[in-house]
């Protein structure tokens, strides 16, 4: 008779299985890169939070790029010219394409930069390529906005996600300010929700030397499931 192998789970690991294994929405959400100044092992965090908690889908929460050569804030003479810097971007965004072929992206305001810029010198939209074009990523949607299980999720200009989540009366996940990373609950008629959900910038880079002398950076990603669950995951530093 061939010996019975098979692992044996006691009540409570079958429970927590049964649990990730529940047909509904996990979505990992990857934080603010500005690439090429996103921090070495953050993507390997990514990757790690994902297996973690069985995600079927994926949200980067916008500023994929850096663009740091045509920023609005002063920047480094020691920083990589444009093409190089854009070039650095590309490969690294290959890297992050290779482990998550398919993904939503929000736009972000450095993603935005070089379109803002064409904008005010009269070029028209058309000749503008797209980010798929220019970062090799078929399979990848830029939104401005998107929305699952009843929570948006959006790059984050006009301020917190708490202050989102009073204004819209929706629960809110968004990027934007590198040193925050919560997850706040609200309850009234229903029961809301305001994520922030970290970055992965490198706050040591000539890129980020504006911001120096802001508070520390929360370098983390972020999980929801099916819209009732949410949770920041910090990058062990």
């Amino acid at each position: 008779m061939t010996k019975d192998i098979r692992p044996r789970i006691n009540a409570q690991q079958k429970r927590a299985l049964d649990y990730l294994r529940t047909k509904e929405r996990r979505i990992l959400v990857i934080g603010d890169l500005h690439e090429p100044f996103c921090l070495s092992g953050y993507r390997e965090h990514c990757i790690d939070t994902y297996e973690r908690y069985n995600c079927n889908q994926v949200i980067f929460i916008g500023d994929l790029v850096a663009n740091a050569f045509a920023s609005f804030h002063e920047t480094q003479a020691e920083l990589p010219a444009g093409q190089d810097e854009l070039d650095f971007a590309i490969a690294k965004i290959q890297q992050w394409y290779e482990s998550f072929s398919e993904a939503t992206c929000i736009i972000g305001n450095h993603d935005r930069i070089i379109a803002r810029k064409l904008v005010r010198a009269g070029v028209p939209q058309k000749w503008l390529k797209s980010y798929n074009e220019v970062l090799g990523t078929p399979n990848w949607n830029w939104v401005e906005r998107i929305e699952f299980d009843g929570v948006q999720y959006l790059h984050g200009e006009g301020g917190t996600a708490t202050t989102k989540v009073k204004n819209d009366m929706q629960s809110t996940v968004q990027g934007h300010i590198h040193t925050q990373a919560y997850v706040t609950w609200f309850s009234g008629q229903k029961q809301l929700f305001a994520m922030q959900c970290g970055s992965g910038v490198d706050r040591e880079s000539l890129a980020m030397s504006y911001a120096k002398a802001f508070k520390t950076q929360q370098i983390a990603c972020g999980v929801v499931i099916g819209g009732h669950t949410a949770i920041n995951c910090l990058m062990p530093l």
